[in-house]
């Protein structure tokens, strides 16, 4: 069993860049990920990330902390990642669909074709492309920080092999005034 909290907040973008974006750095942790260049979600981008955030004026911050039971292991741990995942991307959706021209941003990469079956390293086009979304990261967004210092929340971390009593996955909703 597990246990969930929810945080939000919303912060204009300008505010958001200057605070907890920095794309250049951002993408050099992208690099050492597996899902680089293999995943549409994730960076090289044909387009600046930076720019992308220009085009909204807000970003709604959308989190859940997963409080797990003590003594559940990495797999169960892992699982009910993904089915935290899944209640954020839905609730995510559910935002875009009530305001027009906003556009969520996942909580970590695109998962919708399965590991290791996206199109992408084919050179061929998202399978999915209305239902694939960004995560903060891939553009620049530094979500540790925002999760400390825009939610409060100070995050714990995976030490010598044991798994935290509590996981926070992070996504948002990018919105037009």
């Amino acid at each position: 069993m597990y246990t969930l909290e929810r945080f939000e907040k919303e912060i204009s973008v300008p505010l958001y860049l200057e605070h907890y974006v920095n794309v250049a750095e951002f993408v050099e942790y992208c690099r050492e990920c597996p899902n680089y260049e293999k995943v549409w979600s994730c960076p090289p981008y044909t387009f600046d990330a930076e720019e992308y955030w220009k085009t909204y004026d807000s970003l709604l911050v959308v989190a859940y902390k997963i409080n797990f039971e003590p003594g559940t292991d990495e797999k169960r741990s892992m699982e009910i990642m993904a089915e935290v995942k899944n209640k954020i991307t839905e609730e995510l959706f559910t935002m875009e669909e009530k305001l027009p021209g906003s556009i969520s941003l996942s909580a970590g990469s695109c998962s919708i074709c399965g590991k290791g079956n996206c199109t992408r390293p084919e050179g061929k086009s998202c399978r999915y492309p209305e239902k694939m979304r960004y995560s903060i990261e891939s553009i620049g967004g530094n979500v540790g920080k925002t999760v400390s210092k825009l939610l409060g929340i100070e995050l714990e971390w995976i030490k010598e092999g044991k798994m935290p009593s509590y996981f926070v996955l992070c996504g948002g909703l990018l919105k037009k005034m």
